[in-house]
Order: C-alpha cells, then sequence, then structure tokens
C-alpha cells in the first residue's frame, strides 16, 4: 500500500512561449505524451517550488525560500540580513522592448564567476556584493533588505522583461540596481573574452529567489533528484527510491532530446512502475505554469488521442 498523499513530482523544462508561436523546434516524446492524455486533472502551478517542497518536507518544516536553500549547500551558514540568486542572462533589445532571450540563460565557469564577484565588491560593497560557489552560481548578498517581488526567469525565456520587472515597496531601488550592473558589465573584461571566444555575453544579472540566510538546512520527510537550483540544494538521490516516500526530480534535459530519453530510464519508468505498484498515489507532471496529475492507471482514458507534449503547455 501506498504511504497517505504519496506522490513523485516530475518537472521538466516547457518551451519559451515564441518557440509556441510558431512550428516549435522540438522532438515528440510519446510516453510523457501517453502519460500527458491520460491525467486526471490540470491545474496552475503558481509556485511550484513550494508545492513540491511540501511533498517532500517533514511535518511543521516551513518553506526555506529558494537562493537560501542554494546559499547553505554552498556556503553554510551566513549572516546577513537578505541574499538573493544572481542569474547571469542575455537580453535582445528590439526598437521599443528588450526581451529575455529564448536561450537566455548563461552557466559561467567558475574562474569567470569569481573575477565577476572580485570586480563587482570592489565597486558595489558593502551596501552589496556578490559570492561565487565553486559550481560559477552566483549569490548577491545585501546589507539592507529590499521589499521586492522577484520572478524566476527560467519560465519568461522569450518574453518582454518589462512585465517581469520587480515590483513591491522597494522596486525603484531595486531596478536601479539591476540598470548599474548592466551598465557595469557592459564592457566588463568578462564579457569582452567571452565575445573573443563566441560564447554569449552577459546583459544583466537577475536578481530573484531572495530571503534571510539560513542557519540549518530543511528537514525532509521525502526525497529529491535530478538538476534545480533549489532542489539541487537538498540531500538529493541519484536514483528513484523504492520505498513508497514522496519525491521532486527536476529533469533539465528537454522532452524528446536524447538526454530526455536517459531521463525517462532514469526517473519516469520507475516513477511510473511505483503508480502502477500503488506505491505512489499520483504522479505530477510539471512544467511551465501547469501541472498535470495522475492516479494509479486507469483504462477510462483509453480514448484519449496523445498530442505532441509542447501543445500540453501552450
Amino acid at each position: 500500500m501506498p504511504r497517505p498523499n504519496s506522490t513523485c513530482f516530475v518537472r521538466f523544462p516547457a518551451p519559451p512561449a515564441a518557440w509556441l508561436e510558431e512550428a516549435p523546434p522540438l522532438a515528440r516524446a510519446p510516453l510523457l505524451e501517453r502519460l500527458l492524455c491520460r491525467a486526471d486533472e490540470c491545474a496552475t502551478a503558481a509556485d511550484w517550488r513550494r508545492e513540491a517542497f511540501e511533498l517532500i518536507a517533514a511535518p511543521g518544516e516551513s518553506w526555506p525560500g529558494i537562493c537560501p536553500a542554494a546559499l547553505y549547500r554552498a556556503f553554510g551558514p551566513l549572516d546577513a540580513p537578505a541574499v538573493y540568486l544572481a542569474t547571469p542572462v542575455r537580453y535582445v533589445p528590439t526598437l521599443t522592448r528588450v526581451h529575455l532571450a529564448a536561450d537566455g540563460l548563461i552557466a559561467l565557469e567558475p574562474a569567470e564567476a569569481a573575477q565577476l564577484a572580485a570586480d563587482f565588491n570592489r565597486l558595489f560593497a558593502p551596501a552589496q556584493r556578490l559570492l561565487a560557489a565553486p559550481t560559477g552560481a552566483l549569490f548577491c548578498v545585501l546589507e539592507r533588505p529590499l521589499i521586492a517581488e522577484t520572478q524566476d526567469p527560467a519560465p519568461i525565456l522569450g518574453e518582454d522583461v518589462g512585465r517581469f520587472q520587480a515590483g513591491g515597496r522597494d522596486a525603484p531601488a531595486w531596478r536601479a540596481l539591476a540598470s548599474e550592473i548592466e551598465m557595469w558589465l557592459h564592457e566588463h573584461p568578462v564579457n569582452r573574452e567571452r565575445e573573443r571566444r563566441g560564447a554569449a555575453a552577459l546583459g544583466g544579472l537577475w536578481l530573484w529567489g531572495g530571503g534571510a540566510p539560513l542557519a540549518r538546512p530543511p528537514c525532509l520527510a521525502g526525497w529529491a533528484g535530478g538538476a534545480d537550483v533549489f532542489f539541487a540544494a537538498l540531500d538529493r538521490c541519484e536514483s528513484h527510491p523504492r520505498d513508497g516516500r514522496s519525491g521532486v526530480v527536476c529533469v533539465a534535459a528537454t522532452p524528446g532530446s536524447a538526454a530526455w530519453r536517459d531521463a525517462e530510464t532514469r526517473w519516469l519508468e520507475p516513477a511510473l512502475g511505483q503508480l502502477a505498484a500503488r506505491r505512489h498515489e499520483r504522479l505530477v507532471l510539471s512544467a511551465g505554469r501547469r501541472a498535470y496529475r495522475l492516479g494509479a492507471p486507469q483504462r477510462r482514458w483509453f480514448w484519449r488521442r496523445a498530442r505532441p507534449w509542447w501543445e500540453y503547455f501552450a
């Protein structure tokens, strides 16, 4: 028998909105499409990370925040009022607007991140400073918390960034800091070197996911696996456990790609087996702002025709 409310939550990338306006350059994913067409429910995922964390959190464990959990994993306890993820991004300007490029999330080499952090801190500290993790991730530490509502940049790839600027009481100060960072990066040696070797230049650092640093890591009753800035900061499984606990797996590969086939074998097929064996009560398939929920396998939806997976997230 499954544990009460045992759920496997599978997260994968949704195609950028700009791709869906034309014929998407994407491959089909037959297993995923069969599952999507048999879903019992489709819901809007307003905050998918928080929803998924609640499935695996220990009783009474509160939401830790995205950046605080990632920062604790990289540096341990830190004495600071507030910390934010500083994700390198690439913008595409048009005549009237600025868009986040469809491939606009940039992964830095550790040496690049370290150089950016050192130069930033000489110019902007002590009011704000950057920390560079050994992985190349950047964190922005603020000496005064700014009350601002920020957005994860991943779901808005290809979108006009104007609609997703920080809001809230301190939004003007937040936008001013973002503008200063963009100007600082414009002629930065890291950017010049990236352009010399044909790599994408950084247009800015997208600050998001903030909160107060943690004194301890979050306590879990379930498990997490795969790749995500938040769930990768928790204790992770390298394969799907068979003990019936709830779990969250974040697949970096786009459905239908060669890497996706490996992810299906490693995560999705075992999750489906656990569902069929009734060790899980539910399977959740999440991408973009949508989540599809399936119960134990049934025959009642056999007549539904599977569509291309990206049409479920248009």
